[in-house]
């Protein structure tokens, strides 16, 4: 694994990693980058530490004109992109269920993780099918396959369908060079999913351990007792946009620890 992580088998490659300030998407950029890809970042804010190899561009994703513009740096200072990591998105809406969630929470939730990849995937592909190769990676959640009703369930629904378009887009791209996966993280140290932690732990009026306990406990537990750090799904989203990974395409991979109880 350490050659690998050190290699350049991504030397010549542009890669756009969406929501990669912070995270999950903080950690692939910087993978991506000690791979040898030149990395355009994008958030909404500037990164509160900037990191130099990294282009950054500030943009609202949930905005048509704005994933527009910044389609437009991309063309035309970096000639399109072969890469792009569609990781922007989060759980923004109450817990509660269905009486709890009003017309605008939905269609925030949908707007934010599923309807930006799309926009931005359709901007982006002219580009990427003049050149017959790409590689799209959708980072969902294990919310979409196991949704909890009490706390996540516009988020959940929003990655289920992110999960659909995926595959479908897939099945569309394959015979054109252009590779599309999914990858679901479960629990991971974030920034968000901590806070989430926390804040599950004050409402509820118990310490911060049992709160992530209980949280796990309503997925079935984790059997490997943690959540995933960053670099972990990171290193499985370097390993899907490399060479290695040529024959893969239309496939959700799951990387939570073992929490989902299917085969």
């Amino acid at each position: 694994m350490e050659k690998s992580q050190n290699s350049k088998e991504l030397e010549g490659k542009i890669a756009l990693v969406t929501g990669g300030t912070k995270g999950i998407g903080k950690a692939i950029a910087e993978r991506l980058t000690k791979s040898g890809a030149k990395v355009i970042v994008t958030a909404r804010n500037n990164p509160d530490a900037a990191n130099a190899e990294h282009h950054f561009i500030a943009a609202d994703l949930t905005k048509s004109e704005q994933v527009l513009a910044l389609v437009q740096n991309i063309n035309e200072n970096f000639g399109g992109i072969d890469i792009l990591i569609d990781n922007i998105g989060g759980l923004t809406t109450p817990g509660g269920g269905f009486s709890t969630l009003t017309d605008e929470h939905w269609q925030n939730e949908l707007q934010l993780n599923l309807l930006s990849a799309i926009k931005l995937d359709k901007a982006l592909l002219p580009k990427m099918l003049e050149k017959k190769n790409g590689v799209i990676i959708h980072i969902s959640s294990v919310a979409g396959l196991s949704p909890l009703w009490n706390l996540n369930m516009a988020y959940a629904v929003s990655k289920a369908a992110l999960n659909a378009y995926s595959k479908a887009l897939s099945s569309e791209l394959a015979s054109k060079g252009i590779r599309v996966l999914t990858v679901s993280p479960g629990a991971t140290k974030t920034p968000p999913m901590e806070k989430f932690v926390e804040d599950f732990a004050a409402s509820s009026g118990i310490a911060i351990e049992d709160a992530f306990q209980q949280l796990m406990n309503q997925v079935g537990g984790v059997p490997m007792g943690r959540m995933a750090e960053p670099d972990e799904v990171a290193s499985l989203v370097h390993f899907l946009v490399s060479p290695a990974a040529s024959y893969l395409t239309g496939t959700n991979y799951l990387i939570d620890g073992g929490s989902l109880p299917v085969v």
